[in-house]
């Protein structure tokens, strides 16, 4: 893989930064969501003009392995991963690739339990089979924001149980199940604004029917595992819910 610009090269400029960065995308050193280095810091690193640079940029927007969000810049992307509408719910998660501080994570709890029904039947599990959950409470700036669960198949659970980083909070699940080889190949998602059951309430230390938005998520992997499914209590008053727009 190249790593600098051949001078002497008859690929035009902006075609050789185009396959440094989509390399960098596909083998994973730019995550999908993260933001790519500036206009400025890509013209740095590797001495081109700021229009070569943009035409750079405009090439892996067209061939989606970017998009830009105004005013916050151009993040990765994965052809063929997002088609249509999708919901991006994981504002803390990439807040914290941007750089953003005051967020903190709070592991409720972690452990096998029998599930109920909509997730038994979500993961698809044996009937009396127990699935690992963790809950989470999420806070930007010292006030709670989100109220998360995630159910995973026994398979999946073991790989977090002895993971300490998920377990107190400091490392991201969702780099560990990549890790770990669960790559979501797609995922659904169903949002509903409910009042704030007695449980969420106390976790997000709101009064009991405040309202929240409910999102239920499944992801499943490229040979149709079901590997995560997730119920995350937002109050959008504190967070937005992001939504990202891709053309089908």
């Amino acid at each position: 893989m190249a790593h600098t610009i051949e001078r002497v090269s008859p690929v035009p400029y902006y075609e050789q930064l185009f396959e440094i960065l989509r390399e960098r995308i596909t083998h994973g050193d730019i995550a999908e969501e993260e933001r790519l280095p500036s206009e400025l810091e890509l013209c740095r690193e590797f001495g081109l003009s700021r229009a070569t640079v943009r035409q750079t940029l405009t090439k892996l927007e067209n061939e989606g392995y970017a998009h830009r969000i105004p005013r916050r810049g151009v993040f990765a992307s994965v052809p063929g991963q997002t088609a249509g509408w999708t919901v991006q719910e994981g504002f803390l998660e990439s807040q914290l690739r941007h750089g953003r501080t005051g967020i903190t994570t709070e592991v409720v709890r972690a452990g096998y339990v029998t599930p109920d029904a909509h997730v038994a039947e979500a993961l698809r599990t044996p009937d009396g089979a127990e699935v690992f959950a963790l809950e989470r409470v999420r806070s930007l700036d010292g006030t709670k924001a989100m109220f998360s669960t995630n159910w995973f198949p026994r398979e999946v659970g073991r790989t977090i149980e002895s993971e300490a980083g998920v377990l107190d909070g400091s490392a991201s699940l969702n780099g560990h199940l990549r890790a770990a080889g669960f790559v979501s190949s797609g995922a659904q998602r169903v949002i509903h604004a409910l009042p704030a059951p007695p449980e969420v309430a106390a976790h997000l230390e709101v009064g009991v029917d405040h309202p929240v938005l409910r999102v239920r998520s499944l992801s499943w992997a490229a040979d149709g595992t079901r590997f995560d499914y997730y119920e995350t209590w937002v109050l959008t008053d504190v967070i937005p819910l992001e939504v990202s727009v891709a053309a089908s």
